[in-house]
């Protein structure tokens, strides 16, 4: 018996749980947006960002976080996949503290707004969502 390749090994999952599956949702979700800002003409990008246009290195910075937003999605999709429930839980805390740091980068005015209400809103909400798809799994199993 031979042990298996990389791309057997990468693509292996388990029977997943309600958690894991939503995980893997966000994840898609998260690399389909990111992929968009990454290669959305910039005209398009500027309007779907509430931005009246661009100044010095904000559209190569809009496209690095697209970039960026890109792989956490790649990394939610595969974390999901383990089917580990710390792995979904992890994304509530990280979630949690993301309205925070979208405050202060606004409130400072670093950045518009924007380019911050829709994460700043959103990953809360899903963050909420796995926290609650977690409570349902284990009290279901504790009965």
């Amino acid at each position: 018996m031979s042990n298996p390749g990389f791309f057997e090994t990468l693509t292996a999952a388990p029977q997943l749980g309600a958690l894991s599956k939503y995980t893997v949702a966000n994840g898609l979700m998260y690399l389909c947006v990111g992929t968009a800002i990454l290669f959305m003409p910039a005209d398009w990008l500027a309007l779907a960002l509430m931005l009246d246009g661009w100044q010095g290195y904000e559209e190569g910075w809009a496209r690095m976080i697209g970039f960026t937003l890109a792989v956490v999605g790649w990394f939610y999709v595969m974390g999901g996949r383990t089917g580990a429930a710390s792995f979904g839980l992890a994304t509530v805390v990280d979630r949690a503290i993301v309205p925070f740091a979208m405050l202060g980068l606004w409130a400072t005015g670093k950045v518009a707004v924007g380019m911050v209400i829709g994460v700043g809103i959103l990953d809360p909400l899903l963050g909420l969502g796995a926290y609650l798809i977690w409570r349902r799994e284990t009290t279901a199993t504790r009965r």
